[in-house]
């Protein structure tokens, strides 16, 4: 078996596409007792958050932006 360090060096060694996979992979797997009528719940936002993104009915802004706008919103 390899140790933690061995296969933290194979998996960052893997390309972009498969890390995220994984990591996401490792994520799913330490989601435990997660409501389902909660998960359900955010699934279908995160649906219709993209859906308004994509139809053009909102527009997104970047991740600096946001933070820039949340920062300000709590004072720092």
């Amino acid at each position: 078996m390899l140790s933690i360090e061995q296969l933290t060096q194979e998996a960052l060694s893997l390309p972009s596409a498969s890390r995220a996979l994984l990591a996401e992979k490792l994520v799913e797997s330490l989601e435990f007792d997660i409501d389902s009528v909660i998960q359900t719940a955010w699934n279908t936002e995160a649906k219709q958050r993209r859906d308004e993104i994509r139809s053009g009915s909102v527009q997104g802004i970047s991740g600096e932006e946001a933070l820039t706008e949340v920062r300000r919103i709590i004072g720092q």
